[in-house]
């Protein structure tokens, strides 16, 4: 019976997968949750830190790995949502979280933050690079960079080189990085990697950052190698945010019904945070706890040399040079 059940799950999984619609839906997460008996993640006594987490996936990440027994450090640019959110958590776990001010768009506050962070001695197991933004309209930070890349691109490569010392330290390290089913339609482009050049479409800028994300992953596996810590990206399916509801509005207003909510989407991050080290695959992308392709459109495949590229890339733009 259980041979049985585990084929239909394996089969079930395959064809939503395939055919995407019901894969990235509240469908494939119920399915496969239930299908495949899942247990909750493991997490308990664990320094995770999440970026992003006044809303959305973060603020649901930070509160399930909280009632969970992680030890959780929120990082957000606004403190008062912060600090509303970490009352929340208190309210409905009992748990104290720790609270971190820090804007990934400023590289300067990228630094300032992670040299606190490591001179305060704090350990780190885990961080869950997930805060990105999609803004309107084509915005460029005070530093010249264009936000959606200077933010889901450089400020989350350097935060994570930054912090990688210090996770470098945990007995089984993680960097967790939230990208998105968008990036299916993108590949990376080096003549134009703030895509200057085009004009501004949210969505589409957005996929080309969300492939860096995948792209920045796999290469810091490739040169960590399997000794260290792990490099795992993943996309949360189709969930519902207040990010994704003001961009996508007519989205939302079609597939509302079968959007997941922020908690599902969460949860392969936590799961890939707490699962035993032999059942990940280190560099690679995953959805509903499982590895998934990383092409599926043709022109968005990239290589170890591109990889070694884009790392290249980030540490020049951002004047930060990797150890």
């Amino acid at each position: 019976m259980a041979d049985i059940r585990g084929s239909l799950a394996k089969a079930a999984d395959q064809i939503m997968d395939f055919t995407v619609v019901p894969g990235f839906s509240a469908i494939g997460y119920k399915t496969r949750s239930r299908l495949s008996g899942w247990e909750e993640p493991q997490v308990a006594g664990r320094s995770v830190m999440v970026t992003g987490t006044t809303s959305g996936l973060g603020e649901a990440a930070s509160l399930d790995l909280a009632r969970l027994g992680a030890d959780v450090h929120m990082v957000c640019r606004n403190r008062e949502k912060g600090e509303a959110v970490r009352a929340q958590i208190k309210a409905e776990t009992g748990a104290d979280t720790h609270l971190h001010i820090c804007d990934l768009s400023d590289l300067d506050s990228v630094r300032g933050f992670a040299a606190e962070f490591v001179a305060s001695g704090e350990g780190l197991d885990v961080l869950v690079n997930n805060a990105g933004v999609m803004p309107p309209e084509r915005t460029k930070t005070k530093a010249g960079f264009e936000v959606t890349f200077a933010t889901n691109v450089l400020g989350t490569w350097l935060l994570t080189e930054l912090l990688l010392p210090v996770i470098r330290e945990s007995a089984d390290g993680r960097v967790i990085t939230m990208s998105s089913g968008g990036m299916y339609s993108s590949g990376f482009d080096f003549e134009d990697p703030q895509l200057e050049n085009t004009d501004y479409k949210p969505t589409a800028f957005y996929a080309q950052t969300k492939r860096a994300e995948v792209m920045l992953t796999q290469a810091w596996a490739e040169r960590e190698g399997d000794d260290g810590p792990y490099f795992l990206a993943m996309h949360p399916g189709w969930a519902v945010t207040a990010g994704m509801t003001a961009a996508l509005p007519g989205f939302h207003r079609v597939l509302g019904p079968i959007l997941r909510d922020s908690h599902e989407g969460a949860d392969t991050a936590l799961w890939l945070a707490g699962a035993d080290r032999d059942e990940l695959e280190n560099g690679e992308f995953y959805c509903d706890r499982a590895v998934r392709t990383r092409y599926r459109m043709p022109g968005t495949r990239d290589s170890a040399e591109d990889r070694r590229r884009l790392l290249e890339l980030c540490a020049e733009l951002s004047d930060q040079v990797p150890d």
